[in-house]
């Protein structure tokens, strides 16, 4: 110390203390930012602001420019309820500041937020991100650096030579048969490819279209297809459509459960697989999740004949052929463990297992009734076997087949079911019980007035209420659904017990290490951009301990802990679906309105 200072130099002592200054200052602001939350992207200019504190010595709170002018003040309000932890935690609700800028929240005894803007279109490039994230699941192409930029890799798994395993072979396609089933999405932190979960996940995304035509004409991607005169979320959606055609059995119309290796394969790059691949076992539920997509795809894809001829008949084709064999074989579940004790080689990845097939039958006819205008399917199924209105998931998705029930069947038109007021009824008695009580809750949102929200994969939960939300005012014209599906996106971006946005690359924090193959073994410290890591879930399942078993805080970020901090492909489509919803949406936001 005393040679390298000897002689000292006045001006380095001070540019020394300077920068032991900056450095003390940042930590403390990021240390106090930890007793804030809020979304750490913004907000809109006339849609509600919230914050919401952990500790607070004082009633008063100010938003003030990143040079630390206050331009608002305000009073905080302590929550009706507590957190789950128990802790009284302090409401600040700045909606009535509108002015666009870059901000932070400031409160005295307790610090910064992390900075946020207030500004239109507020969330547009997060909402692109999300979609985005689909283009680096791709398979069976290289990602050049022109779209992916430094996650450009090589090509993984061409799947052009897939074999059928055994539980899947007939007289016409024995054992061994090699087939091409090329392309679609890696499904989660792994690279093998599930119908089942492509099926909610490709028709969320090509909801999206049909829901916001003319805004999802205006997200650009950036992918190779982008400027084709297909919008890019069509583009992405066709990539793993695409591969989903080739899982249909074209001798009897039967839909193999999945695609995949034997055994998961190593944290490695896609490229790096090189194990055999297989189709195996056809199931009621990927068969019927295959129709459902099918048939949405076709009345889809019949605007774009150009541009993909003769797609839009395929898909119809197809979809009636798969409902056909559904019929013919209603209740084969896929049970991996007894299909593992008949036949080789045994398979273990993930098996997404499901015994109850009312809500894909319901979800299938549905979507064939919309397309053909044919009133026979709907006749085949019971569209209300019971009084429950489930938010959907990969293993429930009555709840997709009412919402385009709902949005494509016109009375007056005479082509609509018997049934559709009570749909109506009851998807607004759901969106009402869902948001009553939200506001007394520590964090001001659907997602955290119970426990039970919190599992595996439980930012899902919180994205899929948002889109429930959004159907509820799509059908009501009721702008208060629309607040309680933005506070979700809320939640989803900062507002939430962990402090964490869940959304990899967008936010001041967010996960470093998802359980995301390509992002452990890329050598780039940034996860792939545009994840929704799975969330809190105090479950543990992967044996990694999380920080705190209180349900909405018990998350780590690891990449080990599967449970908590996989990303899969069903929770990005609800997570873009929100975000992408609410940027369409946004002037009806406007608090003024009193709707």
């Amino acid at each position: 110390m005393t040679n390298k200072y000897s002689n000292p130099c006045l001006i380095c002592v001070c540019m020394l203390g300077v920068l032991l200054l900056f450095i003390t200052q940042k930590s403390i602001g990021q240390d106090t930012a930890r007793l804030i939350r809020l979304n750490q992207i913004g907000f809109y200019p006339d849609a509600p602001k919230t914050g919401i504190i952990l500790k607070s010595s004082g009633n008063k709170f100010y938003i003030q420019t990143t040079a630390k002018k206050t331009v608002f003040t305000g009073v905080l309000k302590a929550s009706v309820k507590p957190d789950f932890a128990g802790n009284t935690l302090q409401i600040a609700n700045f909606t009535a500041f509108h002015t666009s800028g870059t901000y932070v929240l400031y409160i005295p005894g307790s610090g910064y937020s992390y900075p946020f803007q207030i500004k239109n279109a507020v969330h547009k490039e997060v909402a692109a991100g999300i979609i985005k994230a689909y283009y680096y699941m791709r398979a069976s192409i290289p990602l050049q650096e022109k779209y992916a930029g430094k996650w450009n890799r090589a090509e993984g798994h061409p799947d052009t030579s897939v074999l059928v395993h055994a539980s899947a072979a007939t007289d016409k396609r024995p054992t061994g048969t090699v087939i091409s089933a090329p392309r679609g999405w890696y499904d989660a932190g792994d690279y093998n490819k599930y119908i089942v979960n492509s099926g909610i996940s490709t028709s969320t995304l090509l909801s999206l279209y049909e829901d916001f035509p003319e805004h999802m004409q205006s997200v650009n991607l950036n992918i190779p297809e982008s400027g084709n005169h297909i919008p890019d979320v069509l583009n992405e959606a066709l990539w793993n459509l695409r591969w989903m055609l080739t899982m249909q059995d074209p001798n009897d119309g039967g839909v193999y459960h999945k695609l995949t290796n034997a055994a998961f394969d190593k944290m490695e790059m896609p490229d790096k697989g090189t194990a055999p691949r297989y189709v195996v076992q056809k199931g009621t539920a990927a068969t019927l999740d295959f129709a459902a997509v099918m048939a949405q795809a076709s009345r889809i894809f019949r605007k774009f004949p150009q541009q993909v001829p003769g797609l839009a008949d395929s898909c119809l084709n197809q979809a009636k052929k798969a409902w056909d064999w559904a019929v013919k074989n209603p209740d084969i579940a896929y049970q991996q463990d007894e299909m593992n004790k008949k036949f080789d080689p045994k398979i273990t990845t993930g098996a997404y297992g499901d015994n109850t097939f009312t809500d894909e039958f319901i979800w299938a006819a549905s979507e064939l009734f919309v397309t053909t205008q044919q009133s026979e399917y709907l006749k085949q199924v019971n569209l209300l076997p019971d009084n429950n209105m489930p938010i959907p998931t990969w293993g429930q998705v009555r709840l997709l087949g009412y919402y385009s029930l709902i949005k494509n069947c016109d009375p007056a038109k005479g082509n609509s079911p018997k049934e559709l007021p009570e749909l109506k009824k009851r998807l607004i008695a759901l969106a009402d019980d869902m948001i009553n009580g939200a506001d007394e809750t520590a964090y001001q949102t659907v997602m955290t007035k119970s426990a039970h929200h919190f599992g595996w994969g439980s930012n899902s939960e919180a994205a899929n209420e948002g889109v429930m939300l959004i159907q509820a005012y799509k059908l009501s014209g009721n702008n208060k659904y629309l607040k309680y599906s933005l506070a979700n996106l809320d939640y989803i971006l900062g507002r939430n017990a962990t402090g964490y946005s869940y959304i990899t690359g967008y936010g001041s924090k967010t996960p470093m290490h998802p359980h995301h193959r390509p992002s452990v073994a890329d050598g780039i410290v940034d996860p792939i951009p545009g994840l929704l890591a799975g969330g809190p879930n105090p479950g543990m399942q992967d044996h990694i301990k999380v920080p705190s078993i209180v349900p909405d805080a018990a998350y780590i970020d690891d990449d080990r802990a599967y449970a908590v901090n996989e990303i899969a492909i069903n929770w990005n489509a609800p997570a873009a679906y929100l975000a992408i919803a609410i940027e369409a949406l946004q002037n009806q936001l406007n608090t003024s309105n009193k709707n």
